[in-house]
């Protein structure tokens, strides 16, 4: 039987939705008739993934012994193995791997998380000799071993920090009769130091969940899987099928996909921490820039504008323009194909006791911003969930990373703002933005 943590790591490689594609791409680009993802340890090897057209008999869960396969000595010295025709190589012609699993070509690249900690080996073997020393075969395996380890590294991450937040949650519950009982006898200053100090816990906690992706870093190795499947597709393109120029898209679109995540995830926290400097600003003018950056997509769907003065807002005139610009092109985004897009704007200024929206202060007055479009539109039962981390309702597309409505909401609460969404089915989506104004 398996221990715990071997079928944790199992279940991880499980979660990784590309896996079945890298392997695939494996096979159909080199030839071999095996290929494989392996949790490697001092004394165990363990199959998580494999692709077999060799009936080699390897499946998730499957074990041969460490000291029989090549993957022992990779995990000693952190280097790739390559083996283009083992009667003719000089270090393992006599080796006995080959020997005892009757492979005449082999190729294995370790898997090394961030922390420098070694999981595996991506791996691939066939009874005859192929040519696998080719500069953009080991690039394609050290790609993809890289990519590997990456996902690991969100899916484990995600798991000690959800860990964490529980163990929170539980000394919360646990203290949760004394806290009330304490809190009735404490004075209004201190009652506001601790939900201040409640609002900052919260936000520490967000970016422990998503701090470690957001970075630069991670940028490089997606623009060279990029490259390199670039390469690969347009110098073989002879000799891939159609399943495998599928698979190498799926690859680059993924690729693509995690990049705008990236970029969404940074001007997230940089709606939260900025420094708020507040200047009244034409909001017509900040709308006409926006324009002008969304241009080849207007230009593109043919989008029609309708507003007129939209009036002066005291506002921090770089979030507010993101504000327009998520909009806007969340609009451009899911515009129908029935029909021409058609996006309005308007402004007015309001007082709260006339809006039926609850949260607005009844003496205050407000500038409500309506911005609405003719697109797909959305199920109203969403108009709250559209607005949380992560979330979208259009998830099969690239079009989307479930950030950009929750940028918008952020820098709306950032203006002691509320925002609103209303949608309907193939009808159309409005967002109604409330500021309070002096």
């Amino acid at each position: 039987m398996l221990e715990e943590n071997f079928k944790q790591d199992i279940l991880n490689i499980e979660k990784i939705s590309i896996i079945p594609n890298l392997l695939h791409v494996i096979c159909q680009s080199t030839g071999m008739g095996f290929a494989a993802i392996a949790r490697v340890t001092e004394d165990r090897w363990i199959t998580c993934a494999s692709e077999d057209h060799l009936e080699f008999g390897l499946k998730p869960g499957d074990e041969l012994e460490v000291k029989t396969t090549i993957c022992d000595s990779i995990r000693n010295d952190r280097k790739a193995v390559v083996i283009d025709n083992v009667s003719e190589d000089p270090d393992y012609h006599d080796h006995h791997t080959p020997a005892m699993y009757k492979l005449q070509s082999y190729i294995s690249m370790p898997i090394i998380r961030k922390d420098g900690s070694f999981f595996g080996t991506l791996c691939a073997i066939d009874p005859k000799p192929n040519s696998l020393k080719e500069f953009k075969v080991r690039e394609m395996f050290k790609l993809f071993a890289e990519l590997i380890s990456f996902h690991l590294e969100a899916i484990e991450q995600a798991q000690a920090n959800e860990t964490l937040i529980n163990k929170k949650n539980n000394l919360l519950k646990e203290k949760e009769v004394e806290k009330k009982e304490a809190y009735k006898i404490l004075s209004d200053t201190e009652k506001k130091l601790i939900e201040k100090n409640i609002s900052l816990e919260k936000m520490n906690t967000e970016l422990e969940a998503f701090n470690y992706i957001s970075s630069h870093d991670l940028q490089e190795p997606l623009r060279k899987i990029q490259f390199f499947t670039d390469i690969i597709e347009r110098e073989e393109e002879n000799k891939l099928s159609d399943k495998a120029k599928t698979a190498f898209n799926k690859i680059r679109n993924s690729a693509f996909r995690m990049q705008n995540l990236i970029n969404d995830l940074l001007t997230y926290s940089k709606t939260k921490f900025d420094e708020r400097k507040f200047e009244t600003k034409n909001l017509n003018n900040i709308t006409k820039e926006v324009i002008d950056d969304l241009f080849e997509e207007i230009e593109n769907k043919n989008v029609q504008f309708d507003y007129n003065d939209l009036g002066e807002l005291s506002i921090i005139e770089f979030q507010f323009r993101q504000l327009l610009y998520n909009l806007i092109s969340n609009s451009i985004k899911f515009a129908s194909p029935d029909r021409p897009l058609i996006i309005k704007l308007s402004s007015e200024i309001i007082v709260g006791s006339k809006s039926e929206h609850e949260k607005l202060s009844l003496n205050k007055n407000y500038s409500k911003i309506t911005i609405a479009d003719n697109g797909i539109g959305f199920d109203q039962s969403y108009s709250e969930k559209i607005f949380g981390l992560f979330q979208s309702l259009h998830t099969k597309t690239l079009k989307s990373t479930g950030i950009g409505l929750t940028i918008v909401k952020k820098i709306v609460e950032n203006h002691n703002g509320f925002i609103k969404a209303e949608g309907a089915l193939d009808q159309g989506a409005k967002f109604e933005i409330f500021i309070p104004v002096e």
